[in-house]
């Protein structure tokens, strides 16, 4: 079977991928659907939902560049989720490591979805510890943090192991 080798399938994790995606933007339906831009809704101490909107990059990096900026990060958004699945169909048994790229090409193309379909990334989520604020971020986000951590983490255990 094409994308399968070892015990390891391309579909699994395109499926992983998936459902990344859609948690990501069904999340984000709800908060649109329940909050008005800038509005904040206490859930926790420390954790507050707030409804923004990102047309730059993590951390809001080229957030003010005057619009180019969400075509350069769809097209590198669209450049690495074929480099991902390229990568899934590669190491289809590495289990680790396509959890990995699973969950950044989930992330990534959440992502791009709002940039495609609204001009920007929707971002709900805000941690904060007395007046710091943790830059607000979404699903998708989250996601992608865990899949690079996740990637850092295979890549130090392989190199252990290979000493």
């Amino acid at each position: 079977m094409a994308g399968k080798r070892g015990g390891g399938s391309l579909a699994v994790w395109l499926l992983l991928a998936l459902l990344v995606v859609l948690l990501d933007q069904l999340s984000k339906t709800l908060v649109q659907h329940t909050l008005a831009y800038g509005q904040t809704m206490v859930l926790a101490k420390h954790l507050n939902l707030v409804l923004v909107g990102n047309p730059g990059a993590a951390f809001s990096f080229l957030a003010a560049a005057g619009g180019w900026q969400r075509w350069l990060f769809a097209g590198l958004a669209v450049v690495a989720a074929l480099a991902m699945v390229w990568l899934l169909k590669r190491h289809a048994d590495q289990k680790v490591f396509c959890f990995a790229l699973s969950m950044l090409l989930g992330g990534a193309v959440g992502n791009l979805i709002d940039r495609l379909w609204i001009g920007h990334v929707v971002d709900f989520i805000d941690f904060y510890v007395g007046d710091w604020h943790w830059p607000t971020f979404n699903l998708a986000d989250s996601a992608i943090t865990l899949g690079a951590a996740l990637l850092v983490l295979d890549e130090l255990r392989r190199v252990s192991k290979s000493k």
